[in-house]
């Protein structure tokens, strides 16, 4: 049986490109390496990166779905083909554990620098060699701390308590006060509008006495132009 060439077979195309795009991976993974952890291009590249294992992950699976799809093989070639699947997936598990494994590096590191050189030699082990006496004697502090806080929130919270009181009782006082006002402005229209009617009555009677005057005056005048 003649040998296979890349462009006889599509799944040795496939191939190919799980093989290129593992490369092109492990090229980021190195360049994420030498970021720091909290910069932007460390997420960038930890972005395409986990993107990309999936992508890889995901065209592994295919290409063992279609080996031997659409061409004769011999037991031997399949095998073959079975074998470069296996070694596929073991890169893919290889670069997921080197993308986790530098996160808890990096981690580690900014650690150490947050600790400083004094604390460098501090290891787990110094942790768990500490007196439990001492780390009673820290819980009970800290309990001491909390509970003095907690005092002060509840005298702060009083006094917020009191001022809130004081502002309704106020409140309170003005509304009674904008009523007795209202009351008293209520009386002032109606005392307004008697006055007002009572002005009205007298100016009318102004007015009718005007005319009897007048009628008297013509009276008067006809009365002396008839003895004249």
């Amino acid at each position: 049986m003649a040998l296979l060439h890349i462009g006889d077979d599509p799944w040795l195309l496939e191939h190919e490109t799980c093989e290129k795009l593992y490369r092109d991976i492990m090229e980021q993974l190195t360049l994420r390496q030498r970021q720091s952890r909290t910069s932007d291009k460390f997420s960038q590249l930890s972005a395409t990166i986990r993107l990309r294992l999936k992508q890889y992950n995901n065209e592994v699976e295919q290409l063992l779905q279609k080996i031997g799809f659409g061409v004769n093989l011999t037991s031997a070639e399949l095998e073959r083909r079975n074998r470069q699947v296996e070694t596929l997936r073991s890169k893919g598990l290889h670069m997921q554990k080197l993308f986790d494994d530098q996160l808890t590096v990096k981690n580690n590191e900014e650690r150490r620098t947050l600790f400083g050189a004094s604390s460098s030699n501090f290891s787990d082990d110094d942790f768990r060699r500490d007196n439990v006496s001492d780390i009673r004697s820290t819980q009970r502090q800290m309990i001491g701390e909390q509970d003095e806080g907690l005092d002060n929130l509840y005298q702060i919270i009083s006094r917020q308590k009191n001022i809130a009181q004081t502002i309704s009782n106020e409140v309170d006082l003005h509304n009674d006060i904008l009523d007795d006002l209202d009351t008293r402005m209520e009386r002032t229209n109606t005392r307004v509008r008697n006055e007002t009617q009572h002005i009205g009555v007298i100016d009318r009677k102004d007015n009718t006495c005007g005319y009897w005057i007048v009628i008297l005056l013509l009276f008067l005048c006809i009365v002396l132009v008839s003895l004249s």
